[in-house]
């Protein structure tokens, strides 16, 4: 699949960043559209930061546009100038917290560009696609750990959850009525970590939504404490536990992904790669000093939210890092 061309919406963010920097290492054309509505601007104004970044470190070249998904004509203009093969879908709005105080802003902005992004898909008969879901589609564990197995969408918790699950049903019932498309599904929780470079990696605008970035930002003195909500769960610390998987072998799924959806046809989910437990409050509280303000009453939180811990053999793909 050498020089194929991928298009990679929100490939200026922290996810796509990676992923696109996997792409190109791996020999295909890469094409991102991104908002920049949580990426850095460049210096000179129009190639992200982010994306300047990556083409340093891979020394080869990438297309960029800063282009709305709910701009369609824009989208037309990209497919008209480009041929592309594959899409890889990130672009969301994707703060569970703010879902939560904004809904109407997640469902207009995650859906209704999804559905823009296919409808220009279907335009220039590109119907190859990957979907960057999300494990929160599972909502509260009904058991543990998650596997695909698992019943989706009826007890999400948020309504950033309910538009990864409503864009997944979206793609299952173009995948039955079209029988040209081409769709894998991948769902993962928390990605962490950087490029080893440290040149890129997850640096979000204003008050970070997750966890590192916020303990990073107490770390090194911008913000004040982490709050931890509830301290008294049946865990060894009392904090609530996640998974968590590193930011390349998430970039290499993704990557591993593409190469399958020449294979299959209609719409195939995957838990993403190999999820790894650990508890990072406890490693940064106790390692590096960082304050913390602990807020009780949480008990109707999800104490655990644990993934299976698989392998996506499907793709011939082994997580390295994770």
């Amino acid at each position: 699949m050498y020089g194929t061309t991928i298009f990679v919406t929100g490939g200026a963010g922290y996810v796509g960043s990676h992923t696109v920097l996997v792409l190109l290492n791996a020999g295909y054309e890469v094409v991102v559209v991104d908002n920049l509505i949580n990426a850095v601007p460049g210096k000179d104004g129009f190639l992200p930061e982010s994306l300047r970044r990556v083409q340093e470190l891979t020394g080869k070249s990438l297309t960029f546009y800063k282009v709305d998904l709910l701009d369609k004509e824009g989208l037309e203009n990209i497919f008209c100038k480009h041929k592309l093969e594959y899409v890889i879908h990130f672009a969301a709005l994707k703060a569970v917290g703010e879902s939560c105080q904004i809904p109407l802003d997640y469902y207009h902005n995650n859906i209704n560009g999804t559905i823009s992004l296919l409808e220009v898909m279907k335009k220039f008969n590109v119907k190859k696609i990957i979907f960057s879901s999300s494990a929160t589609v599972y909502g509260v564990p009904q058991y543990l750990p998650l596997d695909e197995k698992h019943p989706v969408g009826t007890n999400c918790t948020n309504p950033y959850g309910r538009t990864k699950y409503f864009i997944e049903e979206v793609l299952r019932d173009i995948s039955v009525a079209e029988k040209r498309w081409n769709i894998i599904l991948l769902r993962y929780f928390n990605p962490v970590g950087a490029h080893d470079s440290g040149q890129i990696g997850e640096d979000p605008q204003g008050i970070p939504n997750n966890l590192m970035p916020y303990i990073s930002q107490v770390a090194v003195g911008r913000r004040h404490e982490v709050q931890v909500f509830g301290k008294d769960f049946r865990t060894p610390d009392g904090t609530g536990m996640r998974d968590y998987i590193h930011v390349l072998d998430l970039a290499e799924g993704h990557v591993a992904a593409l190469k399958k959806l020449d294979e299959i046809k209609g719409c195939m989910v995957s838990e993403v790669i190999n999820i790894i437990l650990f508890n990072y409050l406890h490693i940064a509280i106790h390692n590096h000093n960082i304050k913390c303000k602990h807020i009780n009453n949480f008990s109707s939180l999800t104490i655990h939210l644990l993934a299976k811990i698989f392998n996506l053999s499907c793709v011939n793909f082994l997580p390295i890092i994770s």
